[in-house]
């Protein structure tokens, strides 16, 4: 697999993250695709793989780190509380996955 550079390899953990990642409101899951989040959690998370290896509690505090407003900005709540465990740990198997591919 040729290299790739740092602007292509987020577009492509954008991609991934964006197609399997989704939060869930009242059983309604919206993918971060299409909530437009998916760009801006893979860019917090690129220089994490690009360092090494990637810890269950660096991801959850990235995911801590991104606030999302409800309601008009009502109301702000973090990214993990939004998506559910069992998305977090597919986030996490996809990132181990991507971090062995670079």
């Amino acid at each position: 697999m040729a290299k790739l550079s740092t602007s292509e390899a987020i577009e492509n953990l954008s991609a991934e993250i964006g197609e399997n990642v989704y939060i869930d409101v009242a059983k309604w899951h919206l993918y971060l695709s299409d909530a437009h989040l998916h760009t801006v959690l893979a860019e917090k998370l690129h220089p994490l793989l690009s360092s090494g290896s990637i810890q269950e509690d660096q991801i959850l505090k990235v995911l801590q780190s991104i606030p999302i407003k409800l309601g008009g900005g009502k109301r702000e709540v973090p990214l993990s509380d939004l998506v559910p465990t069992q998305c977090q740990v597919n986030l996490m198997d996809l990132l181990e996955k991507f971090q062995r591919n670079l």
